[in-house]
Parts: C-alpha cells; structure tokens; sequence
C-alpha cells in the first residue's frame, strides 16, 4: 500500500510516431523554397493557361478561344508561310527604330545632363512631348513619310525615345558632383569627364531608359504596322480580326509578347554585365 501523502510522478507523454503539424509545414517551405525562378514561372505559365482555358469553355471560340485552339492556328499560319516573313517584317521594324531610339535618346540625354543650361532649355519641351499622346502624331508621320517601312521605323523611334532621353538625363544629373570636381581638378576634358564619370554613373538609369523604350518601341511596332496594314505581324492581326478568325488572331499576339519577353530578359543580362563592369572599374580606380 502506498504511502498516504505520497507525490505521484507526472506521466512522461510519449513521443508520437507521426510527425506534427509544425514539422509538415516547414518540411512544405522547404519544398517550395528549393523552386527555382524558371520553375515557378513555368507553374504560373501553367496555372495561367488553365484559367484561360476554363474561361473559354462558356465564351466560346469566337470570344475566347482555348490555348489549345492557338496549336492547329500556328501550325496553319507556318504552313501558309505568312507568320515567319510578317514576324521578321516586324523585327526588322522594331530594331531600326528602336537602335535610332537608344544612339539619339543617350547621346541628347548625356548631353542635356552635361551642359545644365541646354537641358534646363530643352528640358520643358521634352516634357511637354513626353506628355503629348505620341499615338496621334501616327497619321502625321504615314502622311510625311508615306506607308512604307521609313514611316514605320520613325514610329517606333518617336514612341522608344523618350524613355531613353528622360532616363538618361536623370543619370547623368544624379552624377556625383565630388567625382566631377575632382575630375575638372585634374585637368580632365568634357570629353573624358563624360566617358569616364558621367556616362557609368547614368548606366543605370539608361538601362532603366532602355526596358522602358523596348516596351513603347513594340507598342509602336504594332501600331505602325496597324495602321498601315501592309506587312509584319500588325497587318496579321488587323487581317484576322476583320475576318473573325479569333485564334489566328491570337498567335501574332503571343509571337509580339515573345519578342518583349527575350528582349527584356536581354536588357536583363546586360544590367548585370554593365554592373559587373562597372563594379571593377570602381575598384581599378
């Protein structure tokens, strides 16, 4: 018998055999944090095109074709030979213009930042255009230069270039005053002050100019290519959507929405390499 009084021992819980709440959770986490960048932008692309296609079951093909639809559509428009050549029409649009866009827009950029009292001079009227719906300027320019690909080129470069103008003039007035002061101590010229000083010190803010003008140099590609409707991936589309061919439609739409992609992926890889470089320049000095 036992003792009266005596303490009994509190019971000892057992460890349970299946893992808690807590334990599965992090062991979730720890799953989804070993995704790569590529693998979630696959399961969005991949949750995207599902929720696009159960929203086209009660729209139908007219309204909203299914992305399964968009296969037998590309593969007609390749069979037919019409969405390769319109596809390099429009590239070749889009680079010409947007090259002028990037050698214009640095080079006045750099040179409104360099000499405060040209851009304090210039700075209102690139304002004012900037804020002027450049879209309405379209007709002037077909008007101009006529329907073939010079009109088209000077859309693209009017829609690409003030991004790259207004950045770039940003970078070159955020330069380090110190770094200038100390150039012009030492006898450097406005020639290698903006070289060496000004130019790396706006390199982010021109590769900013740059996403921005790729994104509007497409915009303009398209609206070049609409209203002219002779060539290039626009005059596909303004062709289907005449004829209600809503798939076909869509596939010059995912072709332009690829070009933005890679180019914009490219502009990525060069911010990086641009930084690198500057970074080691940095040190060098």
């Amino acid at each position: 018998m036992a003792a009266v009084g005596a303490k009994t021992l509190p019971e000892v819980e057992r460890p349970s055999s299946t893992p808690s709440a807590s334990v599965k959770a992090r062991e979730k986490r720890s799953v989804l944090s070993r995704l790569s960048v590529t693998q979630w932008r696959l399961v969005a692309l991949a949750v995207f095109l599902v929720a696009w296609h159960l929203a086209s079951i009660p729209a139908g093909r007219l309204l909203l074709p299914s992305p399964l639809d968009l296969v037998p559509a590309t593969v007609d428009e390749l069979r037919s030979g019409q969405l390769i050549p319109a596809t390099l029409a429009s590239l070749g649009v889009f680079s010409a213009g947007y090259g002028l866009a990037i050698v214009s827009g640095v080079a006045v950029g750099v040179l409104m930042g360099g000499m405060p009292r040209l851009g304090e001079t210039l700075e209102v009227y690139v304002n004012a255009m900037n804020a002027t719906p450049r879209v309405a300027l379209i007709p002037l320019v077909i008007l101009w230069f006529g329907l073939g690909p010079i009109a088209k080129i000077v859309v693209v470069w009017l829609l690409a270039v003030l991004p790259i103008l207004i950045n770039t003039y940003a970078g070159v007035q955020n330069t380090d005053p110190d770094l200038l002061e100390a150039a012009r101590s030492f006898g450097a010229r406005r020639g290698q002050v903006f070289r060496y000083i000004m130019l790396p010190a706006a390199l982010p803010y021109v590769v900013t100019g740059l996403r921005l003008g790729a994104a509007m140099a497409m915009v303009g590609t398209v609206f070049a290519e609409l209203y002219t409707a002779l060539a290039g991936l626009g005059y596909l589309m303004a062709q289907y959507s005449g004829s209600f061919q809503t798939a076909k439609y869509f596939v010059p739409v995912l072709v332009l929405a690829g070009m933005g992609m890679l180019v914009s992926e490219a502009l990525k890889i060069l911010e990086r390499r641009l930084a690198r470089w500057k970074a080691t320049r940095e040190v060098s000095a």
